[in-house]
């Protein structure tokens, strides 16, 4: 008889506790606030983008989202929290372009970037411009190109270091031209922006916020924008792909990410608050006049364009001869 009222007892609490524990899967998501990991310092322009669409997406979601800064390692470290965080919408994670660079470029990469997150939506891409200064007798990327093959070996490019998106911007068009624009790194993309207005190297890739102020006042001439369409700011400014380089994209992609696994209610949730912040008109028309370009597709679609750029880096690499670290 004792064995029996054990037994039932048992069976009320294991039925107690799958009633506790239908009710907290039950809990609609959010009911707690959000961690956003930002891998790299404050004050960039993925904390401005993000800073801006939050409290949209907040007010959305009816849960705060707050950023979490975990910089260093290239913004690996903070990129393999989010990574290794439990799939429950809670730790999310915003990475730039060299989140979708660094595959190429590190031998044993802490995480896949691939297959170790679930897309949850591009935020925005900020398309690189090919700059140069005006001593440089071009005006097209055409007469560059032209210009390059006369002298293989003789036209420098800056970046703001080995393996950063300019460096391998200029290696892609080495590849695609079959040229030979000659590399010289600088710690930093200030510096690199520096020695180009100076005319120690002759041109450069970089965002076209950062230097649309240069190229007004004439220190800079503005060849072609990198991204797939004209930005709206500069409609007279071609594309590469317009000037004759086939497939030439080159945008820092700010992707919306959290841990693999993560529940397809979840996904949807953190996709459309994405989405409708984007949609926002006031929120739009700031991100344009900071030089960004709002997106807001898709998980597939942002899965589809992770895999494609991981893949278009690495080929790159590879045809420059950059040996993974």
């Amino acid at each position: 008889m004792r064995t029996h009222r054990v037994r039932i007892a048992l069976a009320c609490v294991v039925a107690a506790a799958g009633l506790a524990a239908g009710d907290l899967a039950a809990q609609p998501y959010p009911t707690r606030i959000i961690r956003v990991i930002n891998p790299a310092a404050p004050g960039g322009n993925v904390d401005f983008v993000f800073r801006l669409l939050s409290p949209k997406m907040g007010e959305i979601l009816g849960q705060q989202l707050v950023i979490d800064y975990r910089p260093g390692a290239g913004g690996n470290i903070g990129a393999e929290i989010a990574a290794k965080s439990a799939p429950d919408g809670y730790t999310t994670l915003i990475a730039a372009a060299g989140f979708l660079i660094n595959p190429a470029l590190i031998r044993k990469p802490p995480f896949d970037a691939i297959h170790d997150f679930t897309p949850l939506g591009l935020i925005v891409e900020i398309p690189a411009a090919l700059v140069t200064h005006p001593s440089l007798p071009v005006k097209t990327v055409k007469e560059l190109i032209t210009l390059a093959k006369a002298r293989p070996g003789e036209i420098f490019f800056s970046s703001s270091g080995p393996g950063a998106l300019a460096h391998l911007s200029g290696e892609l068009l080495n590849s695609q031209a079959g040229i030979k624009l000659v590399h010289v790194p600088y710690k930093g993309a200030g510096p690199a922006v520096v020695d180009l207005i100076a005319g120690h190297v002759q041109l450069s890739f970089v965002s076209i916020p950062a230097v649309i102020g240069h190229v007004h006042n004439g220190k800079l001439r503005m060849l072609a924008q990198c991204g797939a369409v004209r930005f709206p700011s500069i409609p007279d400014v071609p594309t590469m792909q317009e000037s004759g380089v086939p497939g030439f994209v080159v945008s820092s992609g700010f992707s919306f990410l959290g841990p693999a696994g993560l529940p397809r209610p979840i996904v949807d949730k953190l996709n459309s608050a994405l989405v409708q912040a984007l949609r926002d008109t006031a929120i739009r028309k700031m991100l344009i006049e900071r030089g960004a370009d709002p997106v807001g597709n898709t998980p597939a679609e942002h899965a589809a364009y992770i895999k494609s750029e991981v893949e278009k880096w690495q080929r790159v690499a590879r045809a420059a001869g950059i040996t993974p670290e």
